[in-house]
C-alpha cells in the first residue's frame, strides 16, 4: 500500500509514542490526517470525533466480527466480537443487572462497604500505592460479586484478569499472545462451569446459562471480567491522578462534592482507560480523506476523539466546570457501548468520595511521579500518595 507519501505523520508515528505520551501526536494527526495509515499498527487510525462516531455507529460497514480481533483470539466469540443478531443474543442475558437503576439497587451497598474497607486498611500508614491497593482490589471484588463465581476469590480473579489482559495487549501490539492468557482462561472456564453446575442462587452466570451455551457464558464472563477490572481500575486511578495533580480543581470538588460526577466525566474525557477500539472494514469506503479498503483494520482512537477541539474547548485542560464533558466517548458508542458503564461510574464515584472523606490532606507523593501509559489501556503504572495522620 503506497501510503507513506499521503500520510507522512502516520508513517512516522511509533508504538512507543502511542504508549507513552500519545496526545501531542494525536493532535497533529487529528488536524492533518484525521484518518491516517499507521504502519506501526498495520491499520488506519481515526482521531476526529465525528469520524470516530461514524465508524462505531456503523456495525455493517465496520465490524468486530473478524478472526483478527484480539479479544476473540484469547476468549473466543462473545458480545465483544460479534455483530447483529448474534451480538444481541450474547449480550441480552447480561443487560438487566447493569442498567442504571439496577446497578444502584444491587451494587451500591457492596461498593460502599468494600471501598471503606480498603481505605481503612491503609489509612493508619499515611501513604499507599492506590492503584494496586485500592482501585484494583475494588474493581476485582465488584466483578467477583457480580459474576458470583464459586471457588474463586478476588485474588484468583485478579490473576486470571492479569494474564488475559496481557495476552490481549500483546496481540493488539502485533506480538504473539502471552501463553499465560490461555491458561488463565482455562481456569476461568472451570470456575464458570462449576458455578453453572451448582446452580448458585442469584448468579448472573447461572441465569445466562438458561439462554446461552456454557462455552458462550464462559467467553462473556471473561469479557465482563476483562472490562470490569481493567477499565474500572484505570478510571479510578486516572481520576485520582487528575484531581491530585490539579490543586485548583481538587479544591472545587472539596468545596462542592456534588461535582464528583463532573470530575469523573472530565477525567474520562481527558484520559479514557481504554484508549482505542478496533474495527475491520467490510467494504471499500472513503472516510476522512482516506480510501479504506475491505478487510483493513480501522482503529478508533477514543483518546484522540475526546480531545477534539471542534467539540471541547481547550481540550488538554482538566476542567470540572466544562459543560459538555459527557460528550466523551470513553465507553465507545453504538451497538458495542460498554455494558458496565453505570457500574464503573458508581465504583469511581464511591471510591473518590471515600478517599477524600477518609484520608485528610490526600496528595501525590512527590518522590513518585505518575503518568498514564499504555497503547490499549491507559493508567499510571503506580499511583503513590500520602495523607495526614494523627501526629504527622
Amino acid at each position: 500500500m503506497e501510503t507513506a507519501h499521503r500520510f507522512p505523520l502516520g508513517a512516522t508515528t511509533t508504538l512507543a509514542e502511542l504508549e507513552d505520551d500519545p496526545h501531542p501526536r494525536l493532535a497533529l494527526l487529528r488536524a492533518a490526517e484525521p484518518v491516517s495509515w499507521l504502519p506501526a499498527l498495520g491499520g488506519w487510525l481515526v482521531t476526529r470525533r465525528d469520524l470516530a462516531l461514524r465508524v462505531m455507529r456503523d456495525a455493517t460497514g465496520f465490524t468486530v466480527d473478524d478472526p483478527r480481533f484480539s479479544t476473540a483470539q484469547v476468549v473466543g466469540p462473545s458480545m465483544l466480537s460479534l455483530e447483529g443478531a448474534e451480538h444481541t443474543r450474547h449480550r441480552a442475558p447480561f443487560t438487566d443487572p447493569f442498567r442504571a437503576r439496577d446497578v444502584q439497587d444491587r451494587f451500591a451497598g457492596f461498593v460502599e462497604g468494600e471501598a471503606a474497607r480498603l481505605v481503612e486498611a491503609v489509612r493508619p500508614r499515611g501513604g499507599a500505592e492506590l492503584r494496586r491497593e485500592v482501585a484494583g482490589p475494588l474493581a476485582v471484588a465488584v466483578v467477583a460479586e457480580s459474576l458470583g463465581l464459586v471457588d474463586a476469590d478476588a485474588k484468583a480473579v485478579l490473576s486470571w484478569y492479569d494474564a488475559i489482559v496481557s495476552a490481549v495487549s500483546d496481540i493488539t501490539a502485533g506480538r504473539p499472545g502471552n501463553p499465560a492468557g490461555a491458561a488463565a482462561f482455562e481456569e476461568l472456564r472451570g470456575s464458570v462451569e462449576a458455578t453453572v453446575a451448582a446452580k448458585v442462587d442469584a448468579s448472573l452466570l447461572v441465569a445466562a446459562a438458561e439462554r446461552l451455551k456454557v462455552p458462550e457464558v464462559v467467553a462473556n464472563a471473561a469479557v465482563l471480567m476483562f472490562g470490569g477490572i481493567e477499565t474500572t481500575e484505570g478510571m479510578i486511578a486516572n481520576a485520582v491522578l487528575h484531581l491530585l495533580a490539579d490543586p485548583g480543581q481538587l479544591a472545587l470538588l472539596r468545596a462542592d462534592p456534588g461535582l464528583v460526577d463532573a470530575a469523573i466525566e472530565e477525567s474520562l474525557r481527558l484520559e479514557p482507560a481504554a484508549a482505542v477500539v478496533d474495527r475491520y472494514a467490510t467494504a471499500d469506503v472513503p472516510i476522512g480523506g482516506a480510501e479504506v479498503r475491505r478487510g483493513d483494520l480501522v482503529v478508533v482512537s477514543l483518546a484522540g476523539a475526546n480531545r477534539d477541539p471542534e467539540v471541547f474547548e481547550d481540550p488538554d485542560r482538566f476542567d470540572l466546570r466544562r459543560t459538555n464533558s459527557r460528550l466523551q466517548l470513553a465507553f465507545a458508542h453504538g451497538p458495542h457501548f460498554c455494558l458496565g458503564a453505570h457500574l464503573a461510574r458508581l465504583e469511581t464515584r464511591v471510591c473518590l468520595l471515600t478517599l477524600l472523606n477518609r484520608l485528610p490532606g490526600l496528595r501525590l507523593d512527590d518522590a513518585s511521579p505518575a503518568a498514564p501509559t499504555g497503547l490499549l489501556f491507559r493508567k499510571p503504572p503506580a499511583l503513590h500518595v500520602r495523607w495526614d495522620t494523627p501526629g504527622s
